[in-house]
């Protein structure tokens, strides 16, 4: 079964968040499933010069302003369709804003041409390799289920996966005559969405099915609360609406072998984490201390929590932990914790930026992670805390509460607690959450049982991915596939 994965960005060539790394991670995996893919990338200047072997198999004289070629090639490990359309995509820095910190202009005409693309492949384009099914990621290959079926290629099927539903691909009225779409797909039941276009929702009417990246997510997006206006669409096709958990790539991410770190470890040799605290306290100019060292890594907005945990950074810090911050974002947030670390040197460093072998020592160093998001798909963050025994302290939302077991007394009693969640999400909440964590780290055996719980679980691709292929054979045989989004494993 051939497969042809579209997305906008893919670890380790192009990455702005969680996408990349499971747009990276699941083609490996399903290849374990007897399944090929390929995956379609827009031609940044990153993508291509990664290309190891490269023959171009197509050309364009006019792909939404300029030429374009579609070239074939390996890159990383992974098989790649690259769409080189210098007029759209050879620009330096974040694939989807500018200088300025605002949206490409031409957002528009860059994402269109992706899932116009895809649409092509998937119609028969390439005569040597002709994919099965399309799945599409997120609004920026939206279009592609479109296009599949406004064009000739019926038989194809294809799917599209919700990342975050809060990302919609809005543009206005006027462009919809950009696209090529038959005026009957500008309707309540086409691409149309409040009178203006949007790609994720031409992707949720158009794919024969959906998925999101986990259970629970699934469920809150049928919700007012979580669907952001498209709950009503989501709950008519709920049907075909699927909640598949994302996992890690458990090489990359593994304590007993990960060069990032000062000191490598197993659950047996926990002991030796004290050499990467030891690190990264250096790394933030932090003072010892006898309280927990949490960690923050993540993207610095309002989803994520950030201003929750910026209002009760002083508390945190008077009731002896200590905070080490990595991230990036709204700039508001970004001073708070700026300034946090200036009110209280030697207890809280931050970092503003990404540095994925800083991620991974802190990871290997603090001893619970924090994540407190308002609304969280899926999270990867977390996954990666169990992996490294850097307890979880989540917000009891969508993937978080689908992959962290609360030490409760009753999980505690079986050895089950791998963390620790807190609902409902708020300050408040936070803090009193925190005061729990410090009382569980204190009391070493309970600790170390937690680490040794999440370091047990099975938090990669494995299970997902045979839940995917599931779903893939299910669509192209034309059968009822039996998945639900109330389905964990």
């Amino acid at each position: 079964m051939k497969v042809l994965s579209v997305t906008s960005e893919m670890f380790p060539l192009v990455k702005t968040g969680g996408l990349a790394d499971v747009a990276g991670a699941l083609p490996q995996t399903l290849a374990a499933e007897g399944i090929t893919v390929r995956t379609l990338l827009p031609g940044y200047p990153a993508v291509v010069r990664a290309l190891e072997t490269c023959a171009s198999v197509h050309e364009d004289s006019a792909l939404f302003g300029g030429s374009a070629r579609l070239l074939a090639g390996q890159a990383k490990g992974h098989d790649l369709l690259v769409l080189d359309a210098p007029h759209l995509y050879d620009r330096p820095g974040n694939p989807y804003l500018g200088p300025d910190g605002t949206d490409w202009p031409d957002n528009g005409n860059r994402f269109a041409a992706l899932g116009a693309m895809a649409a092509r492949v998937g119609a028969g384009l390439l005569t040597d390799w002709v994919p099965d099914l399309v799945h599409a990621h997120d609004w920026q290959a939206g279009l592609a289920p479109a296009y599949l079926r406004h064009g000739p290629a019926t038989r194809v099927k294809s799917v599209v996966t919700i990342h975050n539903i809060a990302f919609q691909g809005l543009f206005a009225a006027e462009h919809f005559a950009n696209l090529g779409l038959p005026q009957s797909a500008f309707a309540m039941d086409g691409v149309e969405y409040y009178g203006n276009v949007s790609y994720l929702k031409a992707g949720l009417q158009y794919a024969d099915a959906i998925t999101t990246v986990s259970p629970t997510y699934a469920q809150e997006i049928l919700s007012p609360q979580f669907g952001m206006g498209m709950e009503g669409l989501l709950s008519q096709r709920r049907d075909v609406l699927h909640g598949i958990l994302n996992g890690i790539d458990t090489q990359t991410w593994d304590p007993a072998t990960d060069p990032a770190l000062a000191a490598r470890y197993d659950a047996e040799t926990l002991d030796a984490r004290d050499h990467n605290k030891r690190a990264v306290e250096a790394r933030f100019g932090l003072q010892r201390g006898d309280g927990p060292l949490y960690c923050v890594i993540t993207r610095m907005t309002w989803q994520k929590g950030m201003d929750l945990l910026a209002a009760i950074i002083d508390r945190v810090v008077g009731r002896g932990g200590r905070l080490v911050v990595l991230g990036s974002g709204e700039a508001q947030l970004e001073s708070a914790f700026r300034d946090a670390a200036g009110r209280h040197p030697g207890r809280v460093g931050t970092v503003i930026g990404y540095d994925d072998a800083l991620s991974h020592q802190m990871l290997g160093g603090a001893d619970a992670i924090l994540v407190p998001s308002r609304f969280e798909p899926c999270g990867l963050t977390q996954l990666q805390g169990l992996r490294y025994g850097c307890v979880p302290v989540v917000a009891r939302v969508g993937g978080l509460a689908d992959t962290v077991i609360d030490a409760n007394e009753a999980a505690l009693a079986v050895g089950a607690g791998n963390g620790v969640q807190f609902a409902p999400v708020d300050a408040g909440n936070l803090e009193l959450t925190i005061e729990r964590v410090n009382r569980l780290h204190a009391d070493r055996v309970v600790w170390r049982t937690l680490q040794r719980a999440g370091m047990a679980a099975d938090v990669s691709w494995r299970r997902s991915a045979v839940r995917y292929a599931e779903l893939f054979r299910a669509l192209v045989a034309g059968t009822p596939h039996a998945a639900q989004p109330t389905d964990v494993t």
